[in-house]
């Protein structure tokens, strides 16, 4: 986007104007933000800019691009369906944005990124019909400087991914002739999100990750702050939540994952940018993840630092993971320091892998953890902690023998009692990166570390779903 809008000097000086009648009281209304035109087709295809409007529905049937200096806008409100069945390239779209895209969802009024028969595809998980779940039924949001300035694309430069209360639901189709063939073979599963711009940023808060076939997001450059979002039954056989690569630096803070394949977060420095990988990962609640993955190495569960990458891993929940935190010798050992987790294991090959086995960490002086299964539950208000009998089916489980509950957060609430072991034992050390360099309307909202440990703080603050 070739200029941001910028509301905070007009509301200083509406604060400045009051400052003489403090009785009073001013409501200052929430602009609508739009860039360009305003897009009236309900069809979107080919290259596309301009603003979604806030209660309207939008559909893609073929890939659509957004060329280096344009920006398209999603208001609050409004939703993007694709059109496909997910089985080829040709036959379930993608977006490419080589300049901006942006969805400004906000609580009451959220933004969808779906597909046309999603509430089916809810009701059929529900019910333990997974197969429709895990079609990759569209190609994700890929997200790259574009190549060579053409007439066409004169600024290659790339843009920001801003994406707030938004739900991303059931990527991962195979990838075809269209994609980038240095990122994706032909037939891999695409995520739902792939960035990487080493100078711009990257902003996903208080959204929802839902279905992917293999990683929800990979991350390979650019300024981050993962925020208050939620993750749910990513990948089918593998996959992580979020895997991170070299070139990108942020915070990734205060957010619920349950029952991805593989890792919640991987952090590498992998494809040597010239940037070293450092991501600071806090009070983020981790739950029945690492199970699905088809690895024999079984390398993965929780949080994962390797290749050279550095950061920090503080305050974060680590609820029956197939593998707690793991920080390889590979990685920048020196350089990544964590403490103030709390481990809860159902039986004793869960407990003996809170430090992953293959890795280097050790317990800290904040962690909290017992040898002995089913010890320091973290007393959630509305979640059994015990609902999976982890000794019940052989590695690697699927998501048919994984009931609802494990995978998905549905009418649970992680939200942690007054007895909770978690109440007031988070570090008080941890702060904050805030590496992101937008500003106004589309900046980040970054939550410092909390008191508590986890991603759901006592006093309510933290996630918000």
């Amino acid at each position: 986007m070739k200029k941001y809008f910028n509301i905070i000097t007009a509301v200083a000086l509406i604060l400045f104007a009051s400052a003489c009648h403090k009785a009073e009281t001013f409501k200052i209304s929430q602009p609508t933000v739009q860039v360009g035109n305003i897009i009236k087709s309900d069809t979107l295809s080919g290259t596309v800019k301009g603003t979604l409007l806030s209660g309207k529905t939008y559909y893609f049937a073929s890939n659509i691009t957004v060329n280096g200096g344009d920006t398209l806008l999603m208001q609050a409100g409004s939703k993007l369906i694709a059109l496909g069945d997910g089985k080829t390239a040709a036959t379930a779209p993608e977006i490419f944005v080589h300049g901006t895209f942006i969805s400004l969802g906000t609580k009451d009024n959220q933004n969808y990124i779906t597909v046309s028969n999603s509430a089916q595809l809810h009701s059929e998980a529900g019910q333990q019909n997974y197969t429709n779940v895990f079609q990759g039924w569209w190609g994700g949001i890929f997200c790259t400087p574009g190549a060579a300035a053409t007439a066409e694309d004169p600024n290659p430069a790339g843009g920001d991914l801003i994406i707030k209360w938004t739900h991303l639901e059931f990527a991962g189709s195979p990838a075809g002739d269209d994609d980038n063939h240095a990122i994706y073979a032909d037939g891999d599963p695409r995520w739902t999100i792939y960035f990487a711009n080493i100078t711009k940023n990257f902003i996903l808060e208080d959204s929802w990750i839902f279905g992917s076939k293999d990683d929800a997001m990979r991350v390979a450059g650019g300024h981050m702050d993962i925020m208050r979002n939620t993750y749910e039954l990513c990948g089918l056989a593998a996959g992580e939540a979020c895997n991170i690569k070299s070139g990108s630096v942020g915070d990734v803070g205060y957010n619920m994952i349950i029952g991805a394949a593989t890792n919640a977060f991987k952090i590498s420095d992998a494809g040597s940018t010239g940037t070293q990988c450092n991501i600071n990962c806090y009070n983020n609640t981790i739950v029945n993840c690492g199970f699905r993955q088809n690895s024999t190495s079984g390398h993965g569960g929780s949080i994962d630092f390797e290749k050279a990458a550095k950061g920090n891993a503080y305050n974060n929940m680590i609820i029956n993971c197939a593998i707690g935190l793991r920080v390889l010798s590979s990685s920048d050992i020196t350089n990544v320091h964590y403490n103030n987790q709390l481990y809860y294991g159902y039986n004793t090959a869960l407990v003996a892998q809170f430090n992953a086995t293959d890795g280097k960490s050790t317990f800290q002086s904040g962690d909290i953890y017992s040898a002995t299964p089913q010890q320091n539950d973290p007393l959630f208000y509305g979640f059994d902690v015990n609902a999976y009998n982890y000794t019940q089916f052989p590695a690697p489980a699927t998501a048919s023998n994984q009931t609802p509950a494990i995978v998905m957060v549905g009418t649970s609430s992680f939200r942690p009692k007054a007895a909770s072991p978690a109440i007031g034992k988070a570090s008080t050390t941890a702060v904050s990166y805030n590496t992101v360099t937008a500003t106004g309307t589309y900046g980040a909202t970054i939550t410092a570390p909390g008191k508590d440990i986890g991603a759901y703080q006592y006093d309510g603050t933290g996630n918000q779903h």
